[in-house]
């Protein structure tokens, strides 16, 4: 991938970071003043859509999470798709440090959260919150040093972000679905099937029939009981990579891709943080904060990130399976590991699947998700900052 296109990722993701982190505060802000009553009917607002013969009504949240989030994951996949076959992540030596590394810092903290509450069968279906990274927040944290972050650093941290989406989504289709429906599940490989049609066989370059089949895609999967983020994820891989022509500029999937960032980054994530970070601080106390569920995310998000990503890490680069992302010092290594605990989105967003249809639990799944991610970037940033002073002060060049 040319260097430019990923500092504009960078960059995009960063300011994203920024704006996340207000509209958590303003969601805090909203629930628990007199605009609470307001904020908890905008989320219950029921909406009517009509696609043909099928009509959703939904409240505003349903929509939020279950309908925008798809354009999110369809958004990540379109990302991971160009990153395999022609950008940071082509080559197995470019995919094994990150990769694996992803994958040690999602199973420990999930064996953390396990471990408080193995004694707990309403709560163990929890597992999976302090899993994920959110790249929004994590590079937004990383940004705020500017030209002393070594590039090399930020794709490392973009690529193992990428890695934990992946494992998210895994996680979704697997553990998050329910009552599935024989014929709808047909219907769905069927359209998949479809899209792999129109752009292997038929060739078609033009993204008009992939999103309306997307769309289908959506209303299919969903009705089959699986969570219909998952539908954004499938359509992505169906989506050409190639041009039409030699002369055109952007691929489909890269034109897309191009298209959708901005709205992901600047209103669709953005939006889910207000509607889901609102934690309400009436009825909280030291039991909520020391609840197995609440102790569980906390520590699986700031002690199971970085022991997860930084000890394996370290071992592979010892070994010499690895190697340390350019002009980037063991400190500043430690210090990013800090910031993958920053779990925000996509823990909040995992939060909500697994307790679904149970609102018991999400009080403690929101303080537990604010308050672990808060330390994470808190002390990650603090590391950091030593970091590059030390290497300032050093002379090593950045």
């Amino acid at each position: 991938m040319p260097i430019k296109i990923i500092r504009d990722f960078l960059r995009l993701e960063a300011s994203s970071g920024i704006l996340l982190f207000f509209m958590a505060i303003l969601a805090l802000i909203c629930n628990n003043s007199i605009l609470k009553d307001d904020y908890q009917i905008f989320l219950h607002i029921p909406l009517e859509i009509h696609l043909g013969t099928h009509l959703f009504k939904q409240p505003v949240h349903f929509w939020i999470n279950e309908g925008l989030m798809s354009i999110f994951f369809l958004l990540v996949g379109l990302e991971l798709k160009r990153a395999f076959f022609e950008g940071e992540l082509s080559g197995a030596s470019k995919v094994m440090l990150p990769g694996l590394v992803a994958l040690t810092g999602m199973l420990i903290p999930a064996i953390i959260y396990f471990s408080f509450n193995a004694n707990h069968p309403e709560t163990i279906k929890g597992w999976s919150i302090p899993v994920a990274t959110d790249i929004a927040f994590a590079l937004g944290v990383l940004s705020l040093f500017g030209e002393k972050t070594p590039i090399a650093l930020k794709v490392f941290l973009m690529a193992l972000a990428v890695f934990d989406d992946v494992g998210a989504i895994i996680i979704i289709a697997i553990f998050y679905s329910h009552d599935l429906s024989l014929l709808y599940l047909t219907l769905s490989i069927g359209i998949v099937a479809l899209l792999w049609i129109l752009n292997h066989v038929f060739q078609i370059r033009r993204l008009f029939p992939y999103l309306f089949l997307g769309l289908m895609l959506w209303i299919t999967i969903f009705n089959a009981g699986i969570h219909p983020t998952v539908g954004g994820v499938l359509l992505s891989m169906m989506i050409p990579l190639k041009k039409r022509t030699p002369t055109k500029k952007y691929s489909p999937l890269y034109y897309l891709e191009k298209t959708l960032h901005p709205w992901v980054a600047y209103f669709i994530l953005p939006l889910f943080a207000f509607a889901n970070a609102g934690l309400s601080f009436a009825g909280l106390s030291m039991d909520s904060l020391f609840h197995p569920v609440t102790l569980g995310i906390i520590v699986g998000l700031f002690i199971g990130k970085q022991l997860g990503v930084f000890t394996f890490a370290y071992g592979l680069i010892r070994l010499g399976f690895a190697k340390l992302p350019h002009r980037t010092t063991w400190a500043e290594m430690y210090g990013v590991s800090l910031l993958c605990g920053i779990g925000f989105t996509m823990s909040l967003f995992l939060g909500t699947l697994a307790f679904q249809g149970d609102s018991t639990f999400l009080t403690e799944v929101r303080l537990g998700v604010l308050t672990g991610s808060v330390i994470s970037g808190l002390v990650g940033g603090i590391v950091l900052h030593v970091a590059f002073l030390k290497k300032r002060k050093g002379g090593i060049p950045h």
